[in-house]
């Protein structure tokens, strides 16, 4: 996240702004020539006024301020030339012509100053969403992670999408969510549950248990920012946690009534829909028997695309959806930073530039991993011959925790 590039450049810093000094340079220059080739009835200096005020649109003070202070000297050289500085008429265009050049550059001037502390202003929010929303490591644990995040309003960067990722004991842990609502109350209950998440790390706790603690740690929001009961019930976020698990090409996750993760294996596209999906996170104080992990191959070379509903709900002109299993079929194939990079240009080519709902999308690659020697052979495994490949979906573990 960065500021826009129009903020960061006050007054006439860039080169292209140079190059158009020579506008109102060549302005002067024009009318002070044909003025001083014209009889002495004809007066073209109160045309001069016209240099500062152009300048001013594309420069800052100090540039309007001196080429004010030019077509100053200009309209002297004209009124030497055509009578005198001693007549009226000479001196009130010159007294006239220096006021307004004066007044252009205090406009000027207060302009810069205001973009400056708007620009300031803008740095301390940019810098304060980065705090709530922290962009997702490139690498961490054995996992390769790329992420996108479009905001619905154009002067944020965060809205109620989030999304963070932790290590823990023996796994990467990610979640994936989507806040109801908009606007700052949204971003607040999402720096809640960012928050509960990264705060609960350490714990190592299983993923029904995080998900009760981020359920609770909702509730908990909402009841004691003063909103009223029906505000309350209404207040929910659905969301996607999972484990990647170091000591097996295994994920688990829970999904709480959140848009299905999307699997990419050797060109074929599958969705992880669980079998029980939990309510969205808030609804109801949780228990931890709420919650089922569901178990999902992840091998090296897969690649794992989160998403929220703001991507798949995106429309274009006629109202149609955007397909997002089809255009990851279009994919050339590549890292998971490539993929975000074609799905963003994607996705705003077919809104037209800007989307209606929060959108975030994260993609997880699998680094290398070697699994572990199998045990010496015995008979009833050498008559077994090779094993047949599991399916996606695999059986929970006797815990929920993960993988033994």
């Amino acid at each position: 996240m960065r500021v826009p590039p129009d903020l960061t450049r006050i007054g006439g810093d860039s080169r292209s702004s140079r190059a158009l000094f020579a506008v109102p340079l060549g302005m002067i220059l024009a009318v002070t020539v044909i003025d001083l080739h014209t009889p002495q009835n004809v007066h073209l200096g109160p045309f001069l006024i016209a240099a500062p005020a152009i300048t001013a649109s594309f420069a800052g003070a100090g540039g309007t301020a001196a080429i004010g202070s030019l077509a100053v000297v200009a309209q002297i050289i004209i009124g030497v030339f055509h009578g005198g500085l001693e007549t009226s008429n000479h001196q009130a265009q010159i007294v006239a012509l220096f006021l307004i050049s004066g007044l252009v550059t205090s406009f000027r001037y207060a302009t810069d100053r205001h973009r400056r502390r708007l620009r300031q202003v803008r740095s301390v929010a940019v810098a304060a969403q980065e705090v709530l929303l922290r962009p997702l490591p490139e690498r961490i644990g054995e996992l390769n992670i790329a992420s996108l995040y479009l905001a619905s309003d154009e002067e944020a960067q965060i809205g109620g999408d989030l999304y963070a990722a932790v290590r823990t004991e023996r796994a990467t842990r990610l979640v994936i969510g989507d806040v109801r609502g908009k606007g700052l109350a949204a971003v607040g209950d999402a720096a809640v549950l960012i928050g509960a998440f990264q705060g609960s790390a350490y714990h190592n706790l299983s993923l029904p248990g995080i998900a009760t603690h981020l359920g609770s740690a909702m509730c908990w929001n909402w009841q004691q920012t003063g909103g009223d009961e029906r505000k309350s019930l209404e207040s929910f976020v659905t969301a996607v946690m999972l484990d990647v698990y170091d000591d097996g090409p295994v994920t688990g996750m829970v999904n709480c009534g959140h848009p299905s993760p999307l699997l990419l294996h050797k060109g074929e596209i599958a969705t992880l829909d669980v079998r029980e999906p939990a309510v969205p996170l808030g609804m109801e104080p949780p228990e931890e028997g709420d919650f089922q992990v569901e178990m999902f191959r992840f091998e090296y070379g897969d690649l794992l695309v989160l998403h929220t509903d703001g991507v798949v709900e995106a429309r274009d002109e006629s109202g149609t959806f955007y397909p997002l299993p089809e255009r990851l079929a279009c994919w050339k194939g590549g890292s998971p930073q490539s993929l975000v990079d074609y799905l963003h240009a994607d996705l705003l080519r077919h809104t037209g530039g800007a989307v209606n709902d929060d959108a975030a999308i994260v993609v997880i690659a699998r680094c290398a991993w070697a699994p572990p020697a199998p045990p010496p052979a015995t008979r009833s495994t050498r008559r077994s011959g090779h094993a047949r490949r599991k399916p996606w979906r695999l059986p929970a573990p006797g815990g929920t925790s993960g993988p033994r």
